[in-house]
C-alpha cells in the first residue's frame, strides 16, 4: 500500500504569530492558514517547532487549534504538534486536538533529562494510545537532543496509528541509502518525510514521501511547486525552483529559520508578531537580505 496521502507531498508548517504575552492571534494565523488553503499544500503542520508549540501554554495550543480548524473548514488535513515534557501531558494535548478536530498529530520527545531508547518508545506507545488519530513521528534532534535509532524507528512504525515519520537531514546528505534503510524495516505504507528546507529538493528526487516544510508556511505556492516538479520526476524544474530559494535557504543556515522567517513574514505585513521571548527578532541590519530574498516568492 501508498503511503497515507495525509503524510505525503507538502507538509505547510505556518508560525504561530502571538503577543509579548503568548496569546495567539487567530486573525493571523488564520491569514497564514489561508494561504496555505490556497496552495497545492497536501497538509498543514501546525504547533511544530515553527509554530512555537513548546512557547505556548496547553489553552493558548488549544484556541490554535480551533481557529486552525474552523479557518481551513476541512479543505486541508491539520497536523498538530503535541510535543511536552510529560507523558500524561503530551497524550491530554493529543485529546485536545482530537476533540478540537485536528486530523493527525506530531510528536517530538521533548525533555530535560535525556531520554534511552526504550524511554522515548514507551512515551509514543502511550500518547498514540490516547486517541484515535494517525501520527507522525518527529525527529529533530537539533531542538530535543534525542536522536532516534532505526531500531526504535521500526519499533514505533509496529504500533497502531503511527504512520510517518518527519526525518532531519541526513549525513553528507546521503538520502537514498537512508529511506532505503528505513523502507526496508518497516511497512510498505509507512511515508518517509524530511525537514529541513534547503534539502527538500535532494530528499524529494530521491523519493522522499513528503517535505515538512518551514518555507511552505509562508510561501507555499513555490513549495508546492517544487514538491510537484520533484516528485513527478524532473530534476531540471525541481533545480530551477529551488535555485529560487537559495538566498532564503543561505539565511536559514545563517541566523536560523524562525528568526528568518519571522523577519519575513513582518516584511509582508501578514503580522507584526516577534519570536517568543528569550529569542530575539533578526537584527534589523539583516533585513535588507532577508527582504531580497523573498522578493521573488512574494508574488508566489
Amino acid at each position: 500500500m501508498p503511503p497515507l496521502p495525509l503524510f505525503t507531498g507538502l507538509s505547510a508548517f505556518p508560525l504561530t504569530p502571538a503577543d509579548e504575552a503568548g496569546r495567539v492571534d487567530t486573525d493571523a494565523l488564520q491569514t497564514l492558514l489561508a494561504r496555505i488553503v490556497d496552495s497545492k499544500a497536501r497538509s498543514i503542520g501546525l504547533l511544530g517547532s515553527t509554530g512555537t508549540y513548546m512557547y505556548l501554554s496547553r489553552a493558548e495550543r488549544l484556541r490554535a487549534v480551533e481557529a486552525a480548524v474552523e479557518g481551513v473548514a476541512g479543505r486541508l488535513p491539520i497536523i498538530v504538534g503535541i510535543g511536552a515534557l510529560r507523558t500524561d501531558e503530551a497524550a491530554q494535548l493529543a485529546r485536545d486536538a482530537a476533540g478540537a478536530g485536528a486530523d493527525a498529530l506530531l510528536l517530538a520527545p521533548v525533555s530535560y533529562t535525556p531520554l534511552t531508547q526504550d524511554e522515548v518508545f514507551e512515551h509514543f506507545a502511550t500518547v498514540a494510545a490516547a486517541t484515535d488519530l494517525p501520527l507522525c513521528i518527529y525527529n529533530n534532534p537539533s531542538t530535543t537532543h534525542f536522536v532516534f535509532g532505526e531500531d526504535l524507528i521500526r519499533r514505533l512504525a509496529g504500533l497502531p496509528r503511527v504512520m510517518a515519520v518527519k526525518m532531519p537531514l541526513p549525513k553528507e546528505m546521503a538520502f537514498s541509502t537512508e529511506i532505503a534503510r528505513l523502507r526496508s524495516r518497516t511497512a510498505d505504507d509507512f511515508a518517509i518525510g524530511y525537514s529541513g528546507d534547503w534539502g527538500a529538493a535532494a530528499a524529494l528526487l530521491a523519493g522522499a514521501d513528503a517535505w515538512y516544510s518551514v518555507v511552505g508556511g509562508l510561501f507555499p505556492k513555490p513549495a508546492a511547486a517544487l514538491v510537484e516538479a520533484a516528485q513527478s520526476g524532473d530534476p531540471a524544474a525541481t533545480a530551477r525552483i529551488d535555485q529560487s530559494f537559495a538566498p532564503l535557504w543561505a539565511l536559514f543556515q545563517a541566523h536560523g529559520s524562525l528568526r528568518v522567517i519571522y523577519a519575513a513574514l513582518n516584511l509582508l505585513n501578514l503580522s507584526q508578531a516577534a519570536p517568543p521571548r528569550p529569542i530575539l527578532p533578526l537584527d534589523r541590519t539583516n533585513l535588507p537580505e532577508v527582504e531580497a530574498a523573498i522578493a521573488g516568492l512574494a508574488g508566489e
